[in-house]
Order: structure tokens, then sequence, then C-alpha cells
């Protein structure tokens, strides 16, 4: 029975085509689980539509009027069905095309105007004029069916959408309502009585809602700054409420003081207070000044810089950094405007020095003595001689005293002893060769470095404070008293010294003043009767030098060579045999010292925080890397781990904890 409505109702709607389109007559649609291939070739003839019909679709379709429709609205239900069944059509040359929806975006007419069936697939690109194309891609994707398209071309500011005409439509409305032209433009506030620097920090500090905003909140974007040239308030934000908050506020603040003499205190966040107030009194009274020499420790934390002049008063607290000052309006607006610009955050320059002392000494030395005291004790005339060159274990020295000898190999002939004529004994010692080869080498690696302030001077000292005679004297003692000697000496550093000066140039480039000192005590001259001698290697520059770039300072490339020959007349000569007659002595020395210098720039405290974690770490490690292996029969050792750097990244402190290691047992 099913079956015989369906052909009924297809055979209907067939029989009457021609008729239908030449008139535009109404027809009814009765199509139950018809299948969609006759269902579209009935409705073709209906509208007079040509389709092209893709072979995956296929399906039954229910389609029911209650009253006749127009051949056009017969189309329209028709792509809706369609729609519901997992199809769309796409128009394009006079042909509607029926294919699956996942695909049907690859077939749509680009710039298809929206206009007409509700449920054709069309694209549409919006040029956004004044909102983000980017950002409005999530607004609008939940508007357009999971199977189309939403892009966003970011070079045109484009929005690319392809959805069906009646979304286009709605899409179209939404984009009109949000890309308007916004308050992108900040609203001037002038300010007639009181600092707009002062103001600006109140008012912020009365809505801090506004720095809570959350990231592309729009509508809570909240800022307000001074410009100090026209006293006024600079304000942007996209909520009209808060405008009208601000507004109401400045009327309320800006109102000429009430306080006599229009006393203003300023608290200070970054400069010194001392040497603002002097700079500023300067700046008023015209003169030039040189920046304040520190106070003394013991010198009371009193106010300073309280120089009247025709413009105002100003005084400094340094107790608390703040500047008192005594002004007329005009004159403190000015005045605050150069304080919001001199109390800024200065940043720091952290300075690795890199000194590098490679020093190689060779020594040589061969030689052969010869000594003949056998008639020494012997009457009559007798021949006594030898060969004796003055060096060190001389053959002289050594027959008095074996021990003088010296170093290396020493290699002689002794025949018994003999009695000088004062009674004391010698050795009888007739030949002495002597060899000896040193080879001397030492590496010393420095890496001194320190931190400060951007043109602040700074120094560090890695030595000792040596004592240096420079007078002495004595009181010539009477009978009744005994002399009195005593000396002068003056103390020096000495060891490594590294005194820097830092400015920032502009584009990250420091100039750099630098005195590097390397100095040591001469070990042989601690017996001196002269005093101690020192050896010293200093460099002292200006320089400047690119951030995080390493540059030579300076350095020394030093090789020496020493050749001493000792020898006998015409017997030291002789081929071969000349060697038995001569001392040779032969030393080199090479030194090679060079300084390396690099700065680092930290604008900000988290920087620093960073470098102090990275040389915490490093100096725990070294520690571990120095733990001394456990012994059978010695105590362990039972170094214990640095206590771990953290940073609460709340407040930015740096805190330690306590290692968690434990320590191993000792051994009884």
């Amino acid at each position: 029975m099913r079956q015989l409505l369906l052909a009924g109702g297809i055979a209907l709607c067939c029989a009457l085509p021609a008729y239908a389109v030449q008139n535009d007559e109404p027809v009814s649609l009765n199509f139950v689980n018809a299948d969609i291939q006759e269902v579209i070739r009935a409705i073709s003839q209906i509208s007079g539509k040509n389709f092209l019909v893709d072979p995956r679709v296929k399906g039954t379709i229910n389609i029911v009027s209650a009253t006749p429709v127009s051949p056009a609205l017969a189309y329209d239900i028709l792509l809706s069905a369609l729609r519901i069944q997992g199809y769309a059509s796409v128009e394009s040359s006079g042909i509607t095309k029926i294919i699956p929806e996942a695909d049907a975006k690859l077939h749509v007419d680009t710039l298809a105007s929206p206009q007409g069936n509700g449920d054709k697939l069309v694209t549409r690109v919006f040029i956004l004029k004044n909102e983000s194309a980017s950002q409005l891609v999530n607004v609008v994707r939940p508007m357009v069916a999971p199977n189309n398209l939403v892009v966003a071309y970011p070079a045109s500011n484009a929005l690319v959408v392809t959805d069906y005409a009646s979304g286009i439509r709605r899409i179209e409305k939404l984009i009109e309502s949000i890309d308007k032209a916004g308050n992108d433009m900040p609203l001037i506030i002038p300010v007639l009585h009181a600092s707009a620097i002062d103001l600006a920090n109140l008012i912020n500090k009365l809505m801090p809602e506004a720095t809570t905003a959350q990231p592309g909140d729009d509508n809570q974007r909240f800022v307000l700054t001074a410009d100090s040239r026209t006293n006024a308030l600079l304000l942007r934000t996209d909520n009209p409420g808060r405008i009208e908050r601000v507004k109401q506020l400045v009327a309320s603040l800006d109102s000429p003081a009430n306080v006599p003499g229009n006393i203003h205190v300023v608290t200070l966040k970054n400069a010194e207070a001392p040497k603002l107030a002097q700079t500023l009194n300067a700046i008023l009274s015209g003169e030039a000044t040189a920046a304040p020499a520190p106070a003394a420790p013991s010198a009371p934390k009193t106010t300073t810089g309280n120089t009247e002049n025709s413009g105002g008063l100003i005084q400094a607290d340094a107790a608390t950094n703040t500047l008192i000052i005594t002004a007329s309006d005009p004159v403190y607006n000015n005045i605050r405007a150069v304080i919001e610009k001199l109390d800024v955050r200065r940043p720091q320059v952290f300075v690795e020095a890199l000194i590098v002392e490679v020093t190689a000494d060779k020594a040589a030395e061969f030689g052969i003595q010869w000594q003949n005291i056998n008639g020494i004790n012997k009457s009559g005339s007798n021949i006594i001689g030898g060969t004796n060159f003055g060096t060190t274990g001389n053959i002289i020295g050594a027959s008095a005293d074996i021990t003088t000898v010296g170093q290396g190999l020493n290699v002689g002939i002794v025949k018994g002893t003999t009695t000088l004529l004062d009674g004391t004994k010698v050795l009888n010692l007739g030949m002495l060769a002597r060899a000896l080869e040193s080879d001397t080498n030492a590496n010393i690696l420095s890496a001194p470095n320190l931190m400060t302030l951007d043109n602040e001077e700074a120094k560090i000292v890695v030595g000792q404070n040596v004592p240096f005679i420079t007078g002495s004297y004595t009181n010539t003692g009477s009978s009744s008293t005994a002399a009195n000697p005593f000396q002068t000496i003056e103390r020096k550093d000495v060891g490594l010294t590294l005194k820097i000066k830092p400015q920032i140039m502009q584009g990250g480039t420091v100039k750099l003043q630098v005195y590097q000192e390397v100095s040591s005590v001469l070990a042989s001259s601690l017996t001196a009767a002269n005093g101690i001698t020192t050896n010293k290697r200093s460099i002292e520059s200006n320089i400047l030098v690119d951030e995080n770039q390493i540059v030579v300072l300076g350095g020394l490339i030093q090789d020496s060579i020493n050749n001493v020959q000792s020898k006998t007349p015409l017997l030291g000569d002789i081929p071969l045999l000349g060697a038995l007659f001569r001392y040779e002595t032969r030393q080199r020395s090479k030194t090679n010292l060079m300084v390396f210098i690099r700065p680092y720039i930290m604008y900000q405290g988290d920087a620093a925080q960073q470098l102090s974690r990275e040389r915490y770490d490093q100096i725990g490690k070294t520690r571990e890397d120095s733990r001394l292996d456990n012994h059978l029969m010695l105590p362990d050792d039972d170094t214990k781990q640095l206590p771990s750097l953290k940073v609460d990244d709340t407040i930015g402190a740096v805190s330690t904890e306590p290692a968690t290691t434990v320590a191993e047992p000792n051994l009884p």
C-alpha cells in the first residue's frame, strides 16, 4: 500500500510539471520514504532547476506539505530536507550540485551573494575595519556548521566564512554589531591645580581592579598615565563607567590646596633623597652643584638640601627617603615632573673578569770543577790549585761542608781529609761534577666578578694586607734608660684587585672604567734587609663593550733566555775535552698573561635572581665535586649540601631551605 502511495505521489508531481512552471501554480508535496533520486527528479520538474547529483547521494526522504506551495518554495524545501540528511546544494553556472556536506565547501562559488535560499552553501569575505580578524574567529566559529569553514587572513584583516546562506546572514549582522569604532583614542583630562603625576598614582591605587583584568578582556582594559609637559591625564578604557569614575575623582581632587604654604611630601622609590634634593635646589637656584659626599657612618640622619631660593624650598629626609617641597602649585608641578624622570629604577651591571696567566721556567746546568790541595800540609814549596766557577755548590765550599753541594746530580772524588793551617779538617775533594735540570710550569686562572649599579663604582679585593716598613727610629738611651727602637709601617693589599665603574650607553653598549691588578709577594724577599718586594701586574683602561660580549683588556707575552758559560782559558776551548774545564748554565722563562672581561646588563630584579640561582647551584656542585672519598682508617667527609634556593613567585623573595640529605656517620 505504501509503495502505491509513493508511486501515486511521484506520478502526480511528474504529470503537471510544465503546467505548474508556466502558470506558477502551487503544488502539493507528499513524499513518504521516497527515494532521494526520485524526489530530486520531481522537484527539478516542478521548479525548472537543473540538478547534478553526486553518486554518493543515496537514501530515502520524507516531504509532506499540508497546503500547496509555490515551485520556488518547493525547491527551498528540498534543500532543507537534503541538509537534514547530510547533503548540501551548491549553485554554479545555473546548475545545482547535490553533494555530501563535508565536500561541499570545495565547490562553493567564492564571493557568492548570501541572498536567496537559506540552505544553499556560499562563501563570504568580511573585511574588518576595527576589530582583529584572528580574535573574531573564536566568536564566529560556534555559529558555523562543523563541516564548514571559518578562516582569518591577518594580512588584510579579513574573515573568510563558508556556510549556508541563512548562517551567513546571521554572521553578517553579528560582525556589523561588533566591528565598530571603539574608544581607541585616549581621553585627555586636563589638571588645573594638582600634579597630574600625583593624581595618576593616587587613582591607580584607588582602582586596583584595573590591574587584574584578564588578557583579551577589552572591557576591563584600563590605562591611566600622566603627561608632565601639559600636566594632564591620559585615560584609555573601553568601559564607559570607568571613564565617569575617573572624571569624578579628578574633579574632586583637582582643587586649590587648602594647606598654607603649599607643602608637599614626595616619597622616592629608587633615588636617594639627599642627592636628589641637592640637584633640584641647584636647578631652582640656577647654580651647578656636585654630588654630595657620602656621610660618615656616625653622622645622624638629618634633613639636608634645605637651600631656599626664589622658586621654593626643598628638604630631604634621609631616614624615610622623602622630599619635602614647599612651593607654589606651578613650581611644584614642574619639580614633580623632574622627580618622576629621575626617580627611576637604575639597571645593574654584572661584570665577569677572567685572568689567565701561564708561566714556564726551564733551567739546566752542567760543569766539572777540579782541586788539588795535597801539598797543603807538606813542608817546602808545593803546588795547589783547581777550578772554581763560583756557582752554587762550588768545590771549595763542598770541601768544607758537603751539605752545600746543592740540588741535582753530584759526583766527586775524595782522597781522605786534609788539615788546614788553622787546624780545621776538610775533605780532600779532588773533583766535583754537577748536573741539574729544572722545569717549572704554572697555570693560574682567576675569575673575579662583581655586580654594581649603573654609574656606581665597585671594587673587589682578594688577597692579603701586607705590612711594608716605611721608616725606623731608635731613641738613644741614657745610663738609666734603655734605647727604644721602633718602626713605622704601611699596610697594602696584595693579591687580586678588580675595580670597575660601568655606564650603560645607547643600544646596550657598556662603557667600563676598569682597574685590574694582580700582585704577589716575592718569596725570596721575605727576609731581605731592605724589606718586602712585590710582583705587580695591573691594567687601567676605559673601554666600550657590547652587552654579553667578551673583550680583552690587555696582556703580556714575554720570552727571556739566559745562557751563562764559565770556563778555564785555553783548556775550556779544547774540543770534547774542553767540557771538563767548563761550567754552563741555561735558563728560559716564558710568561703569557691575558685579561678578559664581559658585562651583563640587568634591567629587572628577576635577572639578578636568576644569576644568583645559577651561581648558587654552581657553588653547590663544586662542593660536591670536592668531597673527599671515604677512607678505611680516617673519618668520612661529612660536608653537607648547601640549602636549596627557592623563589617565592608571590613576593619575589629568595629563601633557603635546609638540605634533605643525611650526612654519613663518622667512624670512631
